[in-house]
């Protein structure tokens, strides 16, 4: 198994924080489309490090005052209008939220609110597959991720746990471990429930 530094070497580095609270983070992704995908796994912070999971993916103009107009009615496809229009990279910017789920005290994983979030400007990389299998060995986050991650809070849990899922040896017992531990937190609201455990498996 990979220790810290060989995880820090092999992530790739997204971003950097624009936004911080004690509960979410906004991330500037270097390269226009480019950022991480709904569920996945980041962290940000080389000492004291701090796990999310993104739960909104937007790209937008710099300048919100120049809203993009149409470039592609002559162009054979999408891929065509971005190499035509090169400007259009630096007009506009990819940007993902990431609600924060635990931190690392040590070697330990904390599956809790640190004191302190990410500094602004702190880099953000995406986790490797032996990193979330680690992170994911205890599922006490659920909750964080459950109540943080906003109207889309299932979508995205169900997203991230089956990204999760696919980095796990045995994907279907992760999967039904993880719907157990949804069942104690959402007992009282069966229909939701049974909504995210559909999309667990989908």
């Amino acid at each position: 198994m990979q220790n810290a530094a060989d995880n820090a070497e092999a992530a790739t580095r997204l971003g950097e924080v624009v936004e911080t609270s004690s509960t979410r983070f906004t991330v500037h992704c270097y390269r226009l489309h480019e950022a991480a995908p709904l569920g996945a796994l980041v962290r940000s912070g080389s000492e004291n490090t701090v796990y999310a999971v993104v739960s909104n993916v937007t790209t937008l103009p710099l300048d919100p005052g120049r809203r993009p107009v149409p470039r592609g009615e002559d162009e054979a496809d999408e891929n065509a209008v971005y190499l035509s229009n090169p400007q259009l990279s630096r007009l506009l910017h990819t940007e993902f939220q990431a609600v924060i789920v635990g931190h690392k005290d040590g070697d330990s994983y904390r599956y809790y609110l640190p004191a302190q979030p990410p500094q602004i400007l702190a880099f953000v990389e995406a986790s490797q597959a032996n990193e979330v299998r680690e992170f994911v060995q205890r599922l006490d986050f659920l909750p964080l991720l459950l109540a943080g991650a906003g109207p889309a809070g299932d979508e995205v849990t169900a997203a991230f746990l089956r990204q999760a899922a696919s980095a796990q040896e045995d994907t279907e017992a992760f999967l039904v471990s993880a719907g157990r531990q949804a069942a104690r937190f959402l007992s009282r609201d069966l229909q939701r429930l049974d909504t995210l455990l559909g999309r667990m498996h989908q």
